[in-house]
């Protein structure tokens, strides 16, 4: 049983478990404000542009309550009884997972153009300019292919003895 307990610590306090408990806790909060966003900002605004409609209160009345329909709202139709498609809770959330996805989106296409930047090291130069024809040869040439001068030697690079 001391095992099994060692194995769970090891596991749990690996970082990327705790890297996931952190980005689980905040993509709960996360949600919980796209939610509100949804709720309170883009719905009245986008029901006063398609006339005035909450979609909160979108619903179908499947079957009746105690009371006889129509009803104002989805609490009310809820309070007495009816059976309701919830068209606008369902809107609601198809807005939110929408908003949700950009910004999962925006954030991952950040990290990772940030980790390209990361690894894209200046490359040494292989190759460099014989002085004296100007022709292209190997970095650590000692006599150039093409004119067949001596080269300088570069800093750190002796030249062989003959």
């Amino acid at each position: 049983m001391t095992k099994f307990f060692k194995e769970f610590r090891e596991f749990a306090v690996k970082g990327n478990v705790v890297d996931m408990a952190v980005g689980i806790i905040i993509g709960g909060a996360f949600t919980l404000i796209v939610q509100r966003l949804v709720a309170d900002v883009m719905n009245p605004v986008i029901g006063l542009l398609v006339g005035g409609v909450d979609f909160s209160n979108l619903f179908i009345v499947l079957r009746q309550g105690t009371a006889p329909a129509p009803y104002a709202t989805l609490a009310e139709a809820q309070s007495v009884g009816a059976v309701t498609l919830n068209i606008g809770l369902f809107l609601n959330a198809v807005v939110s997972f929408f908003i949700v996805a950009f910004a999962v989106f925006l954030l991952v296409r950040t990290i990772n153009r940030l980790k390209r930047e990361e690894t894209e090291e200046p490359k040494s130069p292989v190759e460099k300019a014989c002085p004296f024809c100007l022709m292209t040869v190997p970095i650590k040439a000692t006599r150039c292919g093409h004119c067949t001068s001596e080269l300088p030697t570069s800093s750190g690079v002796e030249k062989p003895q003959s």
